[in-house]
């Protein structure tokens, strides 16, 4: 347990929903350290697809503005028990504290809840750990997070990519004859779960279920962005990526690996930082990548992204719910070969235990 110190033993601490409370906007929208990942959009999506209910722990008192507080979803689940996260299926939330007095009285509570409820453990995303070391949280994994500073102009930041496998497969992508779509309509979605549920098939794991991004569709409206790529009519690359203030967050991603000597990929990703500018961006976040998984982590850093380390921090005893916990190793082994819809019913029905 941290030592709280008297400051925050005497602070009081409110709980709020999030998704009915008129202020949360307003403290999201003008934080410095909020992201996709706090507003209303993002939690809509959660509790729509997976039945979480979101809420949030603050030090200000009803009817006053927001200045601070953690959001988290209690997650119950029959098959992977009783936890708190802050927050599900996001790759990063900060908690969105000053005080560490204030961060500790909010995670006091948090940490009676999980001995009081028997909830297997408290996890928090942070990325920047710093407030949170004298809470006595302990880490609990390590992730990359990389980001791209869009603010230079188009031709500075073109000249930063690596010229072997960003600027050369996008002159080369220039070249050919590629169809190119953007927006978040229906068919769009679906050109893009198409793709998504082979790439996940590739990678030996199941894909989220169609109604995730159905609902991130319905939620975010025009702050969702799907780019397909398409060659001799065929669907071949494909990205969504979710606005939020000055900052494009890029989530997922999708190709067919037999059209990748076209370049398509590196194109799709020149193309977002491109509008995105336009649109008044200065940020690409490019999402969290497994420290061992050095391909993905070059990919990132050839288009000159900049790299920090994140520590997930836990309170509790269990032992962290995630996919490859879940799912047999079989499975990942059979995935190439069992039928694709089959792939997609067992995603379906293993994603909300693993928030």
């Amino acid at each position: 347990m941290h030592d709280s110190g008297l400051d925050s033993a005497s602070t009081e601490v409110y709980e709020i929903d999030p998704l009915t409370d008129l202020r949360w906007t307003d403290f999201v929208h003008t934080h410095p350290k909020a992201s996709v990942f706090h507003s209303k959009n993002w939690l809509n999506a959660l509790r729509e697809t997976y039945g979480y209910e979101p809420a949030a722990l603050c030090t200000s008192k009803p009817g006053k503005p927001i200045t601070d507080a953690v959001v988290f979803c209690r997650v119950t689940s029959w098959l992977t028990g009783r936890r708190i996260v802050s927050l599900p299926f996001s790759d990063h939330c900060e908690p969105l504290v000053t005080a560490p007095s204030d961060l500790n009285a909010i995670l006091r509570r948090l940490e009676e809840e999980v001995r009081t409820k028997h909830s297997r453990y408290l996890e928090l995303r942070p990325i920047n750990e710093d407030l949170c070391l004298s809470s006595g949280l302990r880490e609990c994994c390590e992730y990359f997070l990389h980001t791209i500073d869009l603010s230079p102009s188009s031709e500075a930041l073109f000249k930063s990519f690596d010229k072997d496998s960003a600027q050369r497969r996008i002159r080369r992508a220039e070249r050919e004859e590629l169809g190119y779509k953007v927006g978040n309509s229906e068919e769009l979605l679906r050109e893009f779960f198409e793709l998504f549920v082979m790439t996940r098939r590739r990678h030996h794991v199941p894909p989220q279920p169609y109604t995730w991004f159905r609902h991130l569709r319905r939620c975010f409206g025009d702050q969702l962005q799907i780019r397909v790529i398409s060659y001799r009519g065929r669907p071949i690359s494909s990205t969504l990526v979710l606005k939020h203030g000055r900052t494009v967050t890029y989530k997922y991603g999708a190709s067919d690996v037999r059209f990748n000597y076209l370049g398509s990929m590196p194109l799709l990703f020149w193309r977002t930082m491109t509008e995105a500018k336009g649109e008044g961006c200065t940020r690409f976040d490019l999402g969290r990548s497994n420290t061992d998984n050095i391909g993905l982590i070059r990919f990132k850093e050839n288009w000159g992204a900049r790299r920090v380390t994140m520590k997930y921090l836990q309170s509790g005893g269990g032992v962290r719910a995630d996919v490859s916990r879940l799912v047999p190793k079989l499975s990942y082994a059979l995935s190439p070969m069992i039928p694709k819809w089959s792939l997609v019913v067992l995603g379906k029905l293993m994603y909300r235990h693993v928030g």
